[in-house]
């Protein structure tokens, strides 16, 4: 019997191994792009609810920022976009299905956005950050599309930025301008732009950013190989143009950022937490299929 004895917790110990449920899929919290808004049913609405039929039982949170699906929209073109971080910072600390950490996705600007939270905000902590198209060097020269409803806004936003992107009221009142990169104009850029030029250090180290930027698992970056609304396409991995012409383009390895290493994407890169993607196709388009393969598994 005394072998018995021994053999009998063994065996309720695996057993109950095997019964015990596999661990539930992090939270996953989504930022739109511009002109869009949290549920609409052709864009965030449709991401989420694939999400949550691929992996039942996650929680997925779509970032509102206003009161209300239209001002959330406009939002993403006129609130300053250190006001929208601190406000998802906000958000994220408040909710507690969040506590434990959380993957982040965000589409087009909204890449861009969620990589400041993660410098800024490292409580609750961020997992994984998917960048879908995000302009992490910024963009220029741009909107050559717009999206729905919103060109007369865009038709605006253009003759606004030609005018002068790195005023003060221009870059206090205006999304885009915020991130807009100019290769032409760098010491404008670096000295007055008050969004892109801080989360990319371009005016000196903060070490925190750096600290927390290098606590994600994986930073996947996905860019679009027929692109044609962002400029140039290669911001979408982190390049950018070759400084002082608007031409010829360098990947992420060639710039000042990466051989400094003022973010840590160096020391991440060769950690091999960079993830740089290609996919076939325009701003934003991308089948299901390629989502399922592709994206799904840094969510599981």
């Amino acid at each position: 019997m005394a072998a018995l004895s021994v053999v009998v917790p063994v065996l309720s110990l695996l057993l109950g191994l095997c019964l015990e449920p596999a661990a539930a899929a992090a939270p996953l919290v989504i930022w739109h792009g511009m002109g869009d808004s949290c549920c609409n049913p052709l864009s965030m609405g449709y991401v989420q609810k694939l999400v949550e039929k691929k992996i039942p039982g996650i929680y997925v949170l779509s970032l509102k920022i206003g009161s209300s699906l239209i001002q959330d929209m406009e939002n993403s073109f006129f609130m300053n976009v250190n006001d929208q971080v601190r406000e998802v910072c906000s958000q994220l600390a408040a909710d507690p299905r969040l506590k434990g950490g959380y993957n982040a996705m965000g589409f087009s600007q909204g890449g861009q956005f969620l990589r400041a939270v993660a410098q800024r905000c490292p409580s609750p902590p961020m997992l994984n950050l998917i960048s879908v198209g995000g302009q992490h060097q910024g963009s220029v020269y741009g909107f050559p599309r717009c999206p729905g409803e919103s060109s007369h806004i865009c038709d605006w936003i253009r003759k606004t930025l030609d005018l002068g992107a790195y005023t003060q009221a221009v870059q206090e009142h205006l999304v885009q301008a915020e991130y807009w990169h100019d290769p032409l104009k760098e010491e404008d850029y670096r000295k007055n732009s008050i969004f892109l030029a801080d989360i990319n250090q371009e005016r000196g180290i903060n070490e925190t950013y750096k600290k927390n930027l290098m606590a994600l698992k994986n930073f996947v970056m996905v860019k679009f190989l027929n692109d044609t609304m962002v400029d140039p396409p290669i911001s979408e991995w982190f390049g950018f143009y070759k400084s002082g012409q608007a031409k010829e383009t360098i990947p992420l390895q060639e710039t000042s950022l990466y051989k400094e290493d003022r973010l840590g994407l160096q020391e991440m890169d060769k950690a091999g937490k960079l993830v740089f993607l290609g996919v076939k196709g325009d701003h934003l388009h991308f089948s299901e299929e390629w989502f399922d393969t592709t994206i799904l598994p840094f969510l599981q």
